[in-house]
């Protein structure tokens, strides 16, 4: 019994006032206050009405990605030695030396000269009108 009654004799000397208090008449009239309180709501703008552009660029850009992609993918497909499509005579003309040289570097001086002629007022159908 002895601590039952210390106990209350604790709780009056406290009186349980926790000091959160408000003001007499603080919720009577809150509403009207905090309605005042606050800004005047906006009205939203209208959206912007897209072009059909804006609405399709982002479909178009990701398949431009995607193409782009699967080109760079065949690309690396087709630098592989064991490639499907390099095979046969390809592969054998492509290692060969001799082929390289033999037609597409004396190709080129071909060209090459074939383009100084045409420069200097060379005209093959003068050529066929002499014989």
């Amino acid at each position: 019994m002895k601590h039952n009654n210390e106990h209350s004799q604790i709780l009056e000397r406290v009186s349980r006032h926790d000091g959160m208090t408000v003001p007499e008449g603080y919720f009577a009239d809150f509403a009207a206050r905090m309605e005042a309180a606050i800004p005047e709501r906006r009205v939203a703008e209208p959206p912007v009405v897209r072009s059909t552009w804006q609405k399709i660029r982002p479909y178009v850009y990701m398949a431009a990605m995607f193409a782009g992609i699967w080109c760079m993918m065949k690309t690396f497909d087709l630098m592989r030695p064991s490639s499907p499509m390099q095979s046969g005579a390809l592969t054998e003309a492509l290692s060969d030396e001799n082929f390289i040289s033999d037609y597409y570097i004396n190709n080129a001086y071909e060209e090459e000269l074939l383009e100084n002629l045409y420069e200097d007022g060379f005209s093959p159908y003068e050529l066929c009108a002499s014989n």
